[in-house]
């Protein structure tokens, strides 16, 4: 009796509950709270060391109220645009108020109310994100009022066409864990609201350095450690590709981060901790679409050009093009979403000796595949670009994008919330 007992102890949970696999869910469980925990706390700490200490509690604040707002429209519509049948282009509202998502309901072998949340947590992240190319400028209504729109109209569409059946996924894109739904997004939708709101005060002639490097070196290494459950739990399964999604997301990050110090100490003569993280961010971003598909190998490669690139266009954005993108959130995170996307379609090939991935999509060479990789990059630019735009004049008339330039002097802290980050 006692054999049996044991027996039935080792048993998966898929035998007692038809369809759930309980190895599977306990991931995604877990998964999910790694990318929430990448904005709270980590993002919000990134990006709050980064910005002036007149204006880090703004920053925080932006990021736990997206995280709320987000949530909230997540559930009640959000979820339904992006995954519910519809056409090509836009899920229906079927599951308006999440409907049907019910404690026994599945997707795939998890719940359904787990794959819902995981997804949550990534439709918090994005717009989180686009908080770096406004930093220290924008009205918090208008932040506000923004990123729900723009959850809507931009994020939970796109989601759709890439994993939702939409027309992306029907083509045969790549993009495991989000380089053109997130990154790219994220990163135009900043490049473009900082065009909009102009540069900050100041910008262009004096110095606006980070005011704490510890909080960005702590949240930068939150994210770090999140991106495995980012890019790890979008295989949804606890199986081998997990398993490589996160070794070469590892490796990705590493390369990237040892490269930018290198690249930058040769260039001026010493390295920085700044440059250390935002090259291992660049990193993470570039490997997040191709990690699901590439070899170890693969990923080395893509983090030494994610950190070559991105580093030149931090560059080309700030002291070239005197484009205003505080956080550097376009030349990391865009730059990097549309190489990862693009990379992915050369380095998941099984063809490549050393270099082989984990296979293209079915019937693809990799001609065709970078073909597709091509189309989607564009479409998600361009309809990016331009719903943003109409985004922000909307906004605009409603109240106003900017601060005024007494309440910018004086610091986002005080002038938005009547409160201050440091008592000194």
């Amino acid at each position: 009796m006692k054999k049996y007992l044991i027996l039935l102890a080792l048993m998966p949970m898929s035998v007692f509950a038809e369809g759930l696999d309980g190895a599977n869910t306990s991931w995604i469980l877990t998964s999910t709270a790694l990318v929430l925990f990448m904005t709270l706390p980590g993002l919000a700490l990134f990006y709050g060391g980064l910005v002036r200490s007149k204006n880090i509690l703004s920053v925080l604040m932006q990021c736990f109220a997206i995280a709320a707002i987000a949530s909230v429209l997540w559930l009640v519509v959000g979820y339904s645009i992006a995954f519910s049948e519809g056409n090509a282009y836009f899920g229906g509202l079927s599951k308006f108020m999440l409907s049907g998502v019910l404690e026994g309901s599945l997707s795939g072998d998890i719940p359904e109310s787990l794959f819902a949340l995981f997804q949550m947590t990534f439709a918090i992240i994005t717009p989180a994100l686009i908080v770096g190319g406004f930093a220290e400028r924008m009205k918090f209504s208008a932040v506000l009022l923004f990123s729900a729109f723009w959850l809507i109209v931009v994020y939970a569409p796109i989601t759709h066409w890439v994993w939702g059946g939409g027309w992306l996924q029907e083509m045969g894109l790549l993009d495991f864990a989000g380089g053109t739904v997130v990154h790219i997004t994220a990163g135009v939708g900043a490049l473009v609201a900082a065009i909009v709101v102009g540069p900050r005060k100041g910008f262009g002639h004096k110095p606006m350095p980070p005011h704490n490097m510890t909080m960005v070196v702590t949240g930068a290494g939150m994210l770090w450690v999140g991106w495995f459950g980012f890019n790890g739990g979008s295989a949804l399964a606890a199986n081998g590709d997990a398993a490589m999604a996160m070794l070469v997301t590892h490796i990705s990050a590493a390369t990237a981060a040892i490269t930018w110090m290198f690249y930058e100490w040769i260039k001026f003569g010493k390295p920085t901790a700044l440059g250390t993280v935002t090259g291992m961010v660049a990193g993470l971003g570039t490997i997040t679409p191709a990690s699901g598909f590439v070899g170890p190998a693969g990923a080395l490669v893509i983090g030494f050009i994610a950190s070559v690139v991105c580093f030149n266009a931090v560059i080309i954005i700030k002291q070239k093009l005197k484009i205003d993108d505080s956080l550097d959130v376009f030349p990391v995170h865009g730059v990097g979403g549309v190489l990862g996307t693009l990379l992915a379609g050369v380095f998941a090939s099984s063809e490549l000796g050393l270099f082989s991935g984990q296979g293209l999509a079915e019937g693809m060479t990799i001609a065709s595949q970078v073909g597709v990789q091509f189309v989607g990059v564009v479409a998600t630019f361009t309809y990016t670009a331009v719903a943003t735009y109409i985004i922000l004049k909307v906004v605009n008339t409603i109240t106003g994008l900017r601060v005024s330039a007494e309440e910018e002097q004086q610091g986002l802290d005080i002038s938005s919330h009547e409160e201050i980050g440091y008592n000194l």
